[in-house]
């Protein structure tokens, strides 16, 4: 349990991702369109206003991989998870992601990171007590 302002919160699930950004610059590069089946054309929007897209990519790639285990899907779509820019990020769920956590009663924080190399994200899904 933690607190955010004066309300109890019950956490039910968190979810870990990382992934060295190469990785997802290689398969890009091998398999163009899987960027479309993979992000949103928000996501690939905030991306290509960026330095190295890639880098936020792969924070994202990881988001949606660290909601998905936040909430224990065992099946589910990329595209069932969209992270929103923000400070913090947010996350739009929808189809088996959405499902899911309306069953949970769950709300969802993320947060991601990257360094030159990597990118990571965490997902904690919690309720009010």
């Amino acid at each position: 349990m933690f607190t955010r302002g004066d309300e109890l919160r019950m956490i039910l699930g968190v979810g870990i991702d990382i992934l060295e950004i190469d990785r997802l610059e290689g398969a890009l590069s091998r398999r163009p369109r899987m960027a479309d089946r993979i992000f949103s054309a928000k996501e690939l929007q905030y991306a290509s206003e960026r330095t190295r897209p890639s880098k936020h990519l792969a924070a994202r790639f990881c988001a949606k991989e660290a909601v998905a285990k936040a909430l224990a899907l065992e099946s589910w779509s990329f595209s069932d998870v969209e992270v929103n820019a923000g400070v913090p990020p947010t996350v739009s769920l929808r189809g088996r992601a959405k499902t899911r956590a309306d069953e949970l009663g769950t709300t969802l924080m993320v947060s991601l990171t990257h360094s030159a190399g990597s990118a990571a994200a965490v997902a904690i899904a919690y309720t009010e007590r």
